[in-house]
């Protein structure tokens, strides 16, 4: 039987998308085995601490159930794409809840905290409340076959946000527009007649539960995502298409406050890079993601290495450690079902070279909202006509993450040192 150690585990449920029978699942601040488990493996080699092998919740007072019984939509999750969803379909004139299942909307972060000016303007604007560093400059650092090349690219212009600052903005906005918002809050179940979702099932921080019903589910419940399963969606991910990450904001630091920096290399981080984004005042997220099936290892012995062997880096104070399984994979082969549409991470809309997600989810949370608003104008929440949703994505952002995504497949990992590869990866991260 797969066991955990739980004062390790970092509840960050990467484990929970790699598992292909369902057992294991997140419940509040705490990772449950269940019986069913086949001791495959998938999940220890998912794990970016090792606290899987084969070898207290917290109480805090929530604001309860909601007391109405119905909506015209449910969000599920609070996070950048559930934030935006809930905003815009508010603003369409439809009753809108938004659910969380945590005590904190935005913690804990599980993010780089990286984004370029243009969608953070379209969605939100630019507040220094949120903006812990404008960066205009990124350097690659490439290493591999003995050798070291340095790529430098000036002239985007992105920022370093403050990702618990900046999520909980995005859900004040949706409340301003008239969604009633929930924390601590979690969704346990759907309800169904026949193949359409009709609804969804609460449960609160004491355990009280309550179904409520709604015209339109639009799941933006993360990487951990089970809400597309419970409806019958394939959401399984891929071992290969799964990124375990491991990051510190480190204190102390000695870097150039105006530029990302990225290392590429297969002993750094196999199959993803290693990242340094300046966060002002001697400050920085350092972290790396690695491709999960390329080592036995967990990404933070990675992390301790790679901080370790760089000057500018091993002097810093850890302050926060955050961990994560970013999915870098094509979305499923449907995102949309009777009665719900899939958001963000829960649809794989993240960029596949990058592992990027915040705009893409924001964008995919406006196009949800507005499926779903056309949908219910019309009295037809079936999943054909849901599917407008899906064909704009495909269409739009979602042909460039396809494209993304091959490319990445074209390169094995040994291969990303290679100049083609690295162009591809510049251009990614906002170099010309």
């Amino acid at each position: 039987m797969i066991t955990l150690n739980e004062s390790a585990c970092c509840y960050c449920g990467g484990c929970v998308s790699i598992c292909p029978v369902d057992a294991l699942f997140l419940d509040e601040t705490r990772l449950r085995i269940a019986e069913r488990c086949t001791e495959c493996g998938l999940c220890i080699q998912a794990c970016p601490v090792g606290a899987l092998s084969l070898a207290p919740v917290d109480r805090a007072l929530a604001p309860g159930l909601p007391a109405r019984s119905a909506y015209d939509v449910v969000v599920v999750g609070a996070g950048p794409g559930g934030a935006v969803a809930a905003r815009e379909a508010a603003k369409r004139g439809l009753s809108v809840l938004l659910v969380e299942k945590r005590q904190e909307i935005g913690s804990p972060v599980r993010c780089a905290e990286g984004l370029a000016r243009e969608p953070l303007e379209r969605f939100l604007g630019v507040d220094p409340r949120w903006i812990a560093a404008r960066v205009t400059k990124a350097e690659i650092v490439a290493r591999g076959n003995g050798r070291e090349e340095r790529r430098a690219y000036e002239g985007g212009e992105g920022f370093i946000l403050e990702r618990r600052v900046f999520d909980r903005a995005l859900a004040e906005t949706a409340a301003q527009a008239g969604a009633e918002v929930r924390v601590k809050v979690a969704a346990v179940g759907l309800v169904q007649e026949g193949s359409r979702t009709v609804g969804v099932r609460l449960r609160d921080a004491s355990g009280a539960e309550r179904e409520v019903a709604c015209q339109v589910v639009i799941a933006a419940d993360g990487v951990e995502s089970q809400v597309g399963r419970w409806a019958g969606l394939r959401t399984l991910l891929r071992l290969r298409d799964a990124m375990s990450c491991a990051q510190y904001l480190l204190a102390g630091v000695d870097v150039d406050p105006a530029c990302c920096g990225y290392w590429i290399s297969e002993e750094i981080a196999p199959g993803g890079y290693a990242w340094v984004f300046p966060k002002g005042e001697g400050r920085a997220n350092v972290g790396l993601g690695i491709q999960a099936d390329l080592t036995q290892e967990p990404a933070l012995a990675f992390l301790h290495r790679f901080i370790e062997g760089e000057p500018a880096l091993s002097q810093g104070v850890p302050v926060t450690l955050i961990m994560g399984v970013v999915p870098v994979a094509l979305p499923p082969s449907r995102f949309v079902a009777d009665g719900l549409l899939l958001v963000g991470d829960a649809a794989r809309q993240v960029d596949p070279l990058t592992g990027g997600g915040i705009a893409n989810a924001m964008e995919a949370g406006a196009l949800a909202a507005h499926a779903a608003a056309e949908a219910i104008a019309a009295r037809d929440t079936s999943a054909a006509r849901l599917a407008a949703y899906e064909g704009a994505w495909r269409e739009g952002t979602g042909q460039r993450m396809a494209k993304r995504y091959h490319l990445r497949e074209k390169f094995p990992p040994a291969e990303r040192v290679s100049p083609g590869f690295l162009r591809i990866f510049g251009v990614a991260v906002g170099g010309k």
